[in-house]
Formats: C-alpha cells, sequence, structure tokens
C-alpha cells in the first residue's frame, strides 16, 4: 500500500468530505454520472447492462439509493464497512461484460476504468465544493485529495494506482478527458439523464429544463461539446443564481436536515451490514 493510501485509511475524515454529504450536493449527480458514463467502454457497460435491477432509466429510485451509499461509504465508512460493501458491489459487476455482439470490449472488474469512473467522482467532489464552499485552500485540498483515493480501493483499484498527489492528478485527468468518446446509443442515454427522462412524463417535463442547466453547468466543456449540449449566457446566470441560492439554503439547514439522505442511507447501510441483508 502507498504512503498516501495508507494515510487515506488510517486519517480521520476531513471536514471537507462530511461536508459534501448534503442532500443540495446531489444537484451535481447527474454530471458527474455522465462524466464516468463518457468513456465509451463504461458508457456501453452501463447501456446494454443485464442487471435491471441497477438501471437509473429503470429503477431511478433503488439506483440512486446504491449509488449515494457507495459514496458515503467509500468517503466516511470504516474498513470494515468499506469491504462488506466491495464485496456486496463485486457481486452485481460479475454480471457486467461484453459479449460477442458488444461494439467495444469491457469488464466491470477493469482496474483502470475503475481507476476513471474513481477519478470522475473525487473531480464532482471537489467541483461541488467550490460551488458551495469556496475554494478549499492548499492544506485543505491535499487532505481531501488523499482521501479522494477511497473512491477507487473500495472497488478494486489498486493503492499505487492511484495519483501521488493533486498535480499528478491534474495530469492523469487531463490526459483522459481526451480519451472520452460516447456513440449515439450512449449519447441518447446520457442526455436522457441531464433532462431526468427516466421520471413520468409530467414531471420530467417540469423538473428536466433546470436539471439539464444544472447538469450541464457542472460539466467541464469537452464533456458538453461530446454531448452536443450548448451553453449559453442564459443558462450561466440560471446556474449562478442557483448555486448562490444553494449555498445559502445549505448553511441555514439545520445538520441532519442538511445531511440527508446520505445520513439515512449510512444507517440503512449498517442496518444491513449488521443483520447479514443484501446491500444491492
Amino acid at each position: 500500500m502507498t504512503e498516501l493510501a495508507e494515510r487515506a485509511d488510517a486519517a480521520p475524515v476531513p471536514r471537507a468530505h462530511t461536508e459534501l454529504m448534503t442532500g443540495l450536493a446531489l444537484v451535481a449527480g447527474g454530471a458527474n454520472v455522465i462524466m464516468q458514463l463518457s468513456r465509451r467502454p463504461v458508457g456501453r457497460g452501463v447501456v446494454e447492462s443485464k442487471v435491471d435491477s441497477g438501471r437509473l432509466d429503470l429503477h431511478p429510485v433503488k439506483r440512486t439509493r446504491t449509488t449515494l451509499t457507495y459514496l458515503v461509504v467509500a468517503a466516511v465508512g470504516t474498513p470494515e464497512e468499506r469491504e462488506w460493501m466491495r464485496q456486496e458491489v463485486n457481486r452485481s459487476h460479475r454480471l457486467v461484460r461484453s459479449d460477442e455482439d458488444s461494439p467495444v470490449r469491457y469488464n466491470a472488474f477493469d482496474r483502470e476504468l475503475q481507476l476513471w469512473v474513481a477519478a470522475c467522482i473525487y473531480r464532482g467532489y471537489e467541483d461541488t465544493y467550490r460551488a458551495f464552499y469556496g475554494d478549499p485552500g492548499p492544506e485543505t485540498l491535499r487532505r481531501f485529495y488523499e482521501h479522494g483515493a477511497r473512491f477507487g480501493t473500495t472497488l478494486q483499484v489498486r493503492p499505487d494506482m492511484w495519483p501521488a498527489d493533486r498535480e499528478a492528478f491534474e495530469a492523469y485527468w487531463k490526459e483522459s478527458v481526451q480519451r472520452i468518446e460516447v456513440d449515439r446509443q450512449t449519447r441518447a442515454y446520457l442526455r436522457g439523464i441531464a433532462e431526468v427522462r427516466f421520471l413520468p412524463g409530467p414531471l420530467a417535463k417540469v423538473l428536466g429544463p433546470f436539471n439539464r442547466v444544472m447538469t450541464v453547468g457542472f460539466l467541464p466543456q469537452e464533456f458538453r461539446d461530446e454531448l452536443g449540449y450548448e451553453w449559453t449566457g442564459r443558462d450561466r446566470a440560471v446556474f449562478a443564481a442557483a448555486l448562490k441560492g444553494m449555498a445559502v439554503a445549505n448553511r441555514l439547514m439545520p445538520g441532519p436536515l442538511r445531511r440527508f439522505p446520505f445520513n439515512v442511507y449510512l444507517w440503512d447501510f449498517r442496518r444491513r451490514m449488521r443483520k447479514g441483508r443484501s446491500f444491492v
């Protein structure tokens, strides 16, 4: 295990990570999923997935629960909790692999692809923190980044695969973004996430335009281009005003309400683990 990963396991959870366990941070969730799935093998793995219970377009409530629970356990869970999470997720991932009809090879246990997914999660955490709390400062950012290794090592990513420091991560990120690619079917799926087409028709019609603005606002330009989204001056104004209002609301909320639903999902995960009940 690398020194960085050892520190991530042994050190207390940075306050910056616990501050992001807030329901309002979910506004950036769609953008993060899109980033992860913009690597073609990852996107095809989800679009073609035979694990229907884990598909956002078919079971949005369950998929949201499992995704958010993974995030909170990876970020603040004990080593034992993260090991149980790994075993539970592995049961579903065994079924996610390409077949002879797939246009691209993929396997959910591919460590390189898992590293990309973990990097997207970390990048999303950092961007969301800046949106709600401002510049974290160099020391907070250092501890925040070290702890971010957990997003990968809670699955199959080896500790030595996580870039050694924030500068190395930036180099990895810039190189990896050049490799994003989505095909027609995956693009339709990802735009459906941005426009919440998986919700019932009337609800999607009402929430879709705003969710699209917030999702596209959290996407780096390369991802907007890949999905064919424009980013207008009006979009920027709506995005900035919404973030400002959410940041104020986040500061004023009582702690338990601010941490919902992450606090409930963590409680549920620990209850399932204690009773030996399946998480996925």
